[in-house]
């Protein structure tokens, strides 16, 4: 079966969807990684954009979680070279964020963020957006 190139995050509800979690709190990461793995998702870990950056562009992923505020480079920085690099431009991203300001969410959305969720964030409400945003059935 071939993917629509118009719709490349699609997938068959078979297919494993990967997603990168991007943030520099450990006990953010394993709420996260727990609550999607149990959801079926294949989830990888960065603790900072730069990680996050050589992860992206030496694998595939379906979707980054991404934190706004971390040590070297932070989520806005991450997001604005993501969409710099043709060849994972279109990867979508859901930032996640203890600032809840409008001109944060907007800052985000400038930046390239598909979607914006304010800390703390249940696990169905992640669950839930991940699938969104992949395609998956949630």
């Amino acid at each position: 079966m071939m993917t629509d190139p118009a719709l490349p995050f699609v997938r068959r509800p078979d297919a494993a969807r990967r997603v990168l979690i991007v943030d520099d709190a450990t006990l953010v990461r394993l709420f996260y990684r727990e609550a999607l793995q149990a959801a079926g998702f294949e989830v990888e870990e960065a603790i900072n954009g730069i990680e996050a950056m050589e992860k992206v562009l030496s694998q595939r992923f379906d979707l980054l979680v991404v934190d706004v505020n971390m040590p070297k480079m932070d989520g806005l920085a991450l997001l604005r070279a993501l969409r710099a690099q043709a060849e994972v431009a279109s990867v979508p991203v859901l930032v996640t964020s203890s600032e809840a300001a409008e001109h944060d969410v907007a800052a985000a959305r400038a930046a390239g963020a598909n979607y914006y969720l304010v800390k703390p964030i249940s696990q169905e409400d992640l669950v839930l957006y991940s699938a969104v945003l992949t395609g998956a059935p949630a």
